[in-house]
């Protein structure tokens, strides 16, 4: 009996690896198709992506990473998180955000295409979302920095706020509930701040102070919850994400964790407010504030802004100095200074306690 010759099985070039891709993106030549001619690309990382700024478009890659907060390791869930960053922020930033496109190898080759131009025989790598660039030096950060906000910029974008939040879906939480996440999270702050190698200066006080102010006003807080006052917001309301154009425009919503998105808009504001009073316009969240109670028909005791406030200045400590818990963390020397400044302004906040 004559046996079958056996077969030789072809091994498939191995795609190309997470800092390959990253050089081909931040090639001039990788936006030809979509961008036509550009001279450079500038490539951007931030935590959990890449950003590249090429001719009039902007594009996000999502790392393929994983924290407790985020699961980004598997190419679905990161097509999935592209579908939903893109759906969200039509909300706060109509008309920027263009869709998908798709990394994908064809024989030998890398090509960037819309997703409707992709090739269903090629295999797909990556997804990334596709922005319309806007003017880095229109954001609300940068007005800051250079001395040009004016208060009818600010005016603009609390309309603009107070129309999303009156507009944005409301959560049904129980007011026990609302305060119990306040609380978790200051036990996840706790646990980081404390650790012996960060020798944060008046981080055990703060904490201490803001549980005890939390406890206190507990009701105050819970009824928040109670008049349906926490919605579906933005997630990550920061000076460098509002663009003051006509109208203002907002990006970056926070797409991968629905939970962390849903705010109190006064959160939300006093986290806006806290940030715009660490880079030099400690005005602006008051007045934000008073823009949206009066559009929101909102009398929430003052006592509520400070509260916020004072958590969100706990948990951006905490979020910097958790750099430095990376095995290879980016600019090492920055998240101290950052993380002590944060621990600062709380202790501030409470004195108003």
């Amino acid at each position: 009996m004559q046996r079958a010759a056996p077969q030789t099985l072809t091994a498939q070039p191995a795609a190309p690896d997470a800092d390959a891709r990253q050089r081909f993106l931040a090639s001039p030549a990788a936006h030809a198709g979509h961008a036509g001619p550009v001279a450079s690309v500038e490539a951007i990382e931030t935590h959990m992506s890449w950003v590249f700024l090429a001719g009039e478009h902007a594009l996000k890659l999502k790392k393929a990473v994983r924290f407790p907060f985020l699961d980004f390791s598997t190419l679905d869930a990161r097509e999935a998180a592209c579908r939903e960053e893109v759906r969200l922020n039509e909300r706060l930033a109509s008309g920027v955000y263009r869709g998908l496109m798709v990394l994908q190898l064809r024989p030998g080759t890398l090509s960037l295409v819309p997703e409707a131009q992709a090739d269903p025989q090629a295999q797909t790598l990556d997804w990334l979302v596709w922005m319309r660039r806007l003017p880095a030096q229109r954001t609300l950060e940068r007005a800051i920095v250079d001395g040009t906000l004016s208060a009818e910029a600010v005016d603009a974008l609390g309309e603009r706020l107070a129309s999303f939040y009156a507009g944005a879906t409301a959560v049904a939480i129980d007011g026990d509930e609302y305060v119990a996440r306040f609380q978790r999270e200051q036990a996840i702050s706790r646990e980081v701040l404390l650790r012996p190698q960060f020798h944060l200066d008046g981080a055990a006080a703060a904490l201490d102070r803001f549980d005890a102010a939390l406890l206190a006003q507990r009701d105050a807080v819970a009824q928040r919850a109670q008049q349906r006052r926490v919605v579906d917001g933005h997630g990550d309301l920061r000076p460098e994400h509002v663009y003051l154009l006509q109208p203002p425009v907002v990006v970056d919503c926070l797409e991968f964790n629905a939970r962390l998105r849903q705010v109190d808009p006064l959160d939300e504001l006093a986290f806006l407010g806290l940030e715009c009073a660490l880079a030099g316009a400690p005005w602006v969240g008051p007045r934000l504030l008073q823009h949206c109670r009066v559009a929101l028909h909102d009398p929430a005791p003052p006592v509520v802004w400070t509260l916020y406030t004072a958590y969100r200045a706990l948990l951006r400590a905490r979020l910097a100095i958790a750099h430095l818990l990376d095995p290879q963390p980016r600019t090492p020397a920055r998240w101290t200074p950052m993380a002590q400044r944060y621990v600062a302004h709380a202790l501030r906040t409470l004195d108003a306690l």
